[in-house]
């Protein structure tokens, strides 16, 4: 009897430099930027934007900052964390499975990954992007990519898609029990920073162009999830968390991070209400960052150096940051049953 698997599954997550080397930011950034779901301008301007403007005067920068969470053995916390819950989610379902992981822009890519499964001749194959938020730029492009990919397939298997799971009840869980590390009540407010989008992508879901939303989202999507709405699935992440923890509604909100460009950007922006608690006479608080499945420079970097030194020098104390779900068993199983389609 062949032990061949026959399902499988196709992990994929935004992407990493190969290294911190300028040279290899360049290239990364360069991909990144590029992709039209990303930064949607038109081709030329786009070009101009990237290649003549925002690459050449980041990637030394961005480089300068990988290479201080580069772990000399691991590398790539992102990189590191996504090859375990691949490995550990191939343990998990067994033989009959085989499950790939690859990376949006860079390495291990998505045409690399699909050319060895399409040698594979499975009977299906399931894309679990790692964004549990759907936006276009994120899940919308990985998807995008994949069906370009696979057009050219002579034999083509079942195909399916997890578009998102932005409140799925386990994953919650994981992101609460990490925060058990901390005492909640030893801090002033508890920060649900998510990474940003250009305002103009909420509407752009609309075919017929009629579709503005405000720059801090509407009433409806705080409080509704929408299938086609990011900020939506962001407060309804952030509900989910929530109502697992002992916190008051006074005592925790929603902003959005990692703002590029002079355009309109989802708010209240990060950096924004962090001044707006110091204002407060906030001292310490805790942050989430649940648009993340791994800790990366966006969570290691970003909040716990850059967004902490802001605010002690807005008379702040300390900003602490909630692990991300990497290795936590929990959040396998919940990678298991989006594999497998059960609840």
């Amino acid at each position: 009897m062949s032990n061949r698997a026959t399902k499988g599954v196709l992990l994929v997550q935004l992407g990493t430099p190969d290294s911190p080397k300028t040279s290899d930011v360049h290239k990364y950034l360069t991909e990144f930027l590029m992709d039209p779901r990303v930064l949607d301008i038109p081709y030329l301007g786009r070009t101009l934007l990237v290649k003549g403007a925002i690459v050449p005067k980041r990637a030394a920068q961005s480089a300068a900052t990988y290479s201080t969470i580069w772990d000399p053995q691991t590398g790539s916390p992102l990189m590191y964390y996504s090859q375990l819950q691949r490995d550990l989610l191939q343990a998990e379902l067994g033989d009959d499975y085989h499950v790939e992981l690859a990376m949006r822009y860079q390495n291990p890519s998505l045409e690399q990954a699909l050319q060895k499964m399409e040698g594979m001749l499975l009977d299906s194959i399931r894309v679990i992007p790692l964004f549990p938020q759907y936006a276009s730029a994120t899940t919308g492009s990985v998807i995008d990519r994949v069906m370009e990919l696979m057009r050219s397939w002579q034999y083509l298997p079942s195909v399916s898609f997890v578009s998102n799971y932005c409140d799925d009840e386990e994953m919650a869980t994981v992101f609460a029990n990490h925060s058990q590390k901390y005492d909640i009540a030893q801090f002033d407010h508890v920060l649900f920073s998510y990474h940003g989008l250009p305002v103009r992508q909420l509407g752009k879901v609309d075919p017929s162009g009629k579709l503005s939303c405000p720059e801090s989202g509407c009433d409806s999507c705080k409080s509704e999830k929408k299938s086609h709405c990011y900020l939506s699935q962001c407060y309804a992440t952030t509900r989910a968390i929530v109502s697992k923890l002992d916190i008051s509604n006074e005592k925790y909100s929603v902003c959005f991070q990692s703002r590029l460009g002079k355009t309109p950007w989802i708010q209240p922006y990060t950096s924004d209400a962090l001044h707006h608690l110091a204002e407060k006479g906030v001292k310490k608080i805790l942050v989430f960052s649940p648009a993340f499945v791994a800790d990366c420079i966006e969570t290691i970097d970003e909040i716990q150096v850059e967004y902490a030194n802001e605010f002690k020098e807005l008379g702040g104390e300390e900003v602490a940051m909630v692990e991300s779900l990497n290795d936590d068993p929990q959040w396998i199983n919940v990678l298991k049953r989006l594999a497998t389609g059960t609840n």
